[in-house]
């Protein structure tokens, strides 16, 4: 399998949830079981099978995450050369042509990604467009409503 990009703080993020569910959720499903047991007949017994539901779900999202951190190829764009050019785990300010609006993008890997936040996957329409552009630019970028042009008016490495 190929290697995943990710930024620190994304690889950060995975990391602390698979440390909750090793730690403290795995744990609780164990005794919730356990529990469940208890109670006698496990064909009807709701608690037990809640608690067995919970356990697979648990379960399947600590092999994804151990899947995906064993991927990520973690890139620190603060240890990158500042060079004006938008390269993944940058922050980029842009102008919309047309409308003057401005909007603030982190470019970030999939798993990251969360457009309220402002932070898109490098494979999005937007980052591939500004992927390689420099400050000063305008990036021709195609979305649902049709060609959008954006000036690039900041690239940021924090």
């Amino acid at each position: 399998m190929s290697r995943v990009p990710m930024t620190v703080a994304g690889e950060k993020a995975l990391r602390e949830e698979l440390d909750y569910l090793k730690s403290e959720k795995r744990p609780r499903i164990i005794k919730d079981i356990a529990t469940a047991r208890e109670h006698g007949d496990l064909k009807e017994n709701a608690e037990y099978h809640a608690a067995r539901e919970e356990q697979s779900f648990a379960e399947g999202r600590i092999q994804e995450l151990e899947s995906k951190l064993s991927n990520a190829q973690v890139i620190d764009v603060t240890e990158i050369p500042y060079t004006e050019k938008v390269i993944f785990g940058t922050t980029v300010q842009l102008i919309n042509c047309d409308t003057d609006e401005a909007v603030t993008y982190k470019i970030v890997g999939d798993d990251e990604a969360d457009i309220k936040k402002l932070k898109i996957s490098i494979n999005s329409p937007i980052a591939k467009g500004l992927i390689g552009k420099l400050e000063g630019d305008v990036a021709s970028i195609q979305t649902p409503n049709g060609i959008v042009e954006f000036e690039i008016e900041k690239v940021e490495h924090i």
